[in-house]
């Protein structure tokens, strides 16, 4: 019989541990951590439409969890990660095409990523805040 062999040791696979975090690899992160949040975060769409399908008295109660502190702050948080993943599929698109690789480019595109989204749903709940009436 032939004997058994002692493996060899085996590099280990490239972690977190070994790396030093670069703005590419968090963004890639966060763009994942952004879609399972969206996958969630449709919950609460199906709970507006079951709440405005059902009556005025389920709708109420959607309204007043929605318009509570905590509620609004889960719905910017859900507005930020719809937008922000949308920014970073745009960003992925360019990427296909072949474009974006260089050091600069990346870094701009990752830049305007992360701001775009900060400064987009800003202003989309400042104006959405007004012409609903001001926010409460």
């Amino acid at each position: 019989m032939a004997e058994a062999r002692v493996p060899a040791e085996r590099p280990l696979s490239p972690h977190l541990t070994i790396y030093r975090p670069m703005l590419s690899m968090m963004m890639s992160i966060v763009h994942r951590i952004t879609g399972g949040g969206l996958y969630f975060g449709t919950l609460l769409l199906v709970w507006w439409l079951l709440a405005a399908a059902s009556g005025p008295g389920a709708y109420a109660a959607f309204q007043s969890a929605a318009a509570s502190f905590l509620g609004r702050i889960v719905l910017f948080g859900y507005t930020w990660a719809l937008i922000h993943h949308m920014l970073g599929g745009i960003r992925y698109l360019i990427w296909d095409t072949g474009r974006g690789f260089g050091a600069a480019e990346r870094e701009w595109l990752l830049r305007a990523n992360l701001a775009g989204s900060i400064i987009m749903t800003i202003i989309l709940w400042v104006f959405g805040g007004y012409l609903m009436g001001g926010l409460r």
